[in-house]
């Protein structure tokens, strides 16, 4: 570039300052730059400036909006428009109105959604889930009752005495009479009384067959036949029940389960002699262990093996009475005769076994029933 020219003069900075010089500097053969429009102006003109953009514009004439927007002044920041009041109200007015349409929309959606729960409520009333599901909640409660019933009358039947109160009878006119001639006639011997029931007949076999037993053990006699010996209290026990009671009755017991099996061995002898092998032995006893003395105690007295215990054997041991029953009615059929003996552990005797011919029940003291509450 060249240096100018010394004579040219030197230009002078106005007034105004640098920004006056600009707007001069912008000044063309068209006039100065067109001021920024207002916002609205701006928009309402859109279409019109989309057109002028389009039309050919001459070389070398800048466009004065782009001037305008790049030309930010604090002039154009104060003819910015002012927003009053009028517009917040009107925007805060748009606002509520939208709030108040969705809550309107909430509240028919919950109340169609609180119309359809009635509705579901109302169906299953009346249909078969419905009516099942409160017939199960009626079963429930009713059961519930039965069970507090069912635990109230356990505890009722805990605290019910099952001993059996001792009957006392008062002798009769008769009774005392016949007890005074019984004193009168004190001087004269006594005699023995007759037998009665199913073995007055064969008394005199009976009371050989006890005096035999009296005397020396047979350690080898043939099976059935008592290998033992019994004593004068156990022989008087054995023809009480044979003579006088008929062969149905109770006796005391001899104080073991051993013992009672040694006379229950001494009958199985005696009727072995009268019927043969027409009767069959049945024996009850509440536990295993109870029926396994029992085998035992039979087994060392009659010399007998483990093959004369079962079903078809002349022995059956049974733990229930009803089985027991069963079995008996079922000889009876058969035209056998059944011999049941009962456990001295055995507190009651079922009403069914009174009835058949032949039974001998053992009933304990209160030292063997202390004895068996030790043990269980």
């Amino acid at each position: 570039m060249s240096d100018p020219a010394p004579d040219a003069p030197l230009p002078i900075p106005s007034e105004d300052g640098p920004r006056a010089d600009a707007n001069a500097a912008w000044n063309g053969p068209e006039g100065p730059p067109a001021e920024p429009l207002e916002p609205q102006q701006a928009l309402a003109q859109a279409p019109g400036a989309d057109q002028a953009d389009a039309a050919p514009r001459p070389a070398g004439n800048p466009s004065p909006a782009p001037a305008a927007a790049l030309a930010p002044s604090s002039q154009g920041d104060a003819n910015l428009p002012d927003p009053g009041p009028g517009a917040g109200a009107a925007l805060l007015q748009l606002v509520l109105g939208e709030l108040q349409q969705k809550r309107q929309a909430l509240e028919q959606e919950l109340a169609e959604l609180e119309g359809r729960r009635d509705q579901v409520r109302r169906e299953i009333q009346s249909s078969f889930a419905g009516q099942s599901d409160g017939i199960a909640r009626r079963v429930k409660g009713f059961q519930d009752y039965l069970v507090g019933a069912l635990q109230e009358l356990a505890v009722a039947a805990e605290q019910v005495e099952l001993v059996v109160q001792p009957l006392v009878v008062q002798p009769s006119p008769l009774d005392q009479e016949q007890a005074a001639a019984a004193g009168g006639a004190a001087g004269s011997p006594a005699q023995a009384p007759a037998a009665a029931g199913l073995f007055s007949q064969d008394e005199p076999l009976i009371r050989q067959r006890l005096d035999q037993f009296l005397g020396q053990p047979d350690f080898y006699a043939d099976p059935w036949n008592l290998r033992r010996s019994l004593d004068t209290a156990t022989a008087g026990l054995l023809e009480d029940w044979f003579l006088f009671q008929g062969g149905r009755g109770a006796q005391p017991s001899t104080g073991s389960r051993n013992r009672n099996a040694l006379v229950g061995a001494a009958a199985i002898a005696i009727l072995g002699d009268l019927y043969g092998e027409r009767f069959q032995t049945l024996v009850l006893a509440g536990q295993p262990e109870r029926l396994g003395e029992w085998r035992r105690g039979l087994q060392d007295c009659l010399g007998l093996g483990r093959e004369d215990f079962g079903p078809n054997s002349g022995i059956v041991l049974f733990e229930r009475p009803d089985a027991l029953i069963e079995r008996a009615d079922r000889l009876e059929e058969r035209g056998e005769l059944p011999f049941i003996l009962v456990d001295a552990a055995e507190q009651v005797v079922d009403v069914a076994i009174l009835q058949f011919p032949l039974w001998l029940a053992f009933a304990p003291g209160p030292s063997e029933l202390a004895l068996e509450d030790v043990l269980l």
